[in-house]
């Protein structure tokens, strides 16, 4: 990971961190993050190195920063959802959405597995 320092803005509301700066903040203070002063800014702005942030934040901030580049965990699903789905384009992207909020997974499931019956025609996902 190129980016070792990360601000309360960039960690809020991350894998089950707090979604508020002072939540962040306080949640830093009790489990002894290592923190710094926010190079370039007036007041107490805090940045957090990334070995004291928790592994599922430090996986997203990776799949984030990474892009499009594989670098998931091989059994964390989750980072293995959102590399894959910074990869696709948007009309990809709204695609899939349209297919769940229409189907739900069970849905996308079915369209996927070729064995199975498609749950939704690809003229009427076409239509979304």
């Amino acid at each position: 990971m190129k980016k070792e320092w990360f601000s309360t803005n960039e960690l809020t509301g991350i894998a089950g961190l707090p979604s508020t700066i002072q939540g962040i903040n306080q949640k830093a203070r009790r489990e002894h993050w290592t923190s710094r002063k926010r190079l370039g800014i007036q007041g107490k702005a805090l940045e957090y190195h990334i070995d004291s942030i928790p592994d599922k934040a430090k996986n997203i901030l990776r799949a984030h920063e990474n892009g499009a580049q594989y670098m998931a965990n091989g059994n964390d699903p989750f980072t293995i959802w959102v590399t894959a789905y910074n990869q696709l384009t948007p009309s990809e992207r709204d695609q899939i959405i349209t297919l769940i909020v229409r189907s739900g997974v069970i849905g996308l499931m079915a369209k996927i597995n070729t064995s199975a019956p498609a749950a939704i025609p690809d003229a009427e996902l076409a239509e979304a």
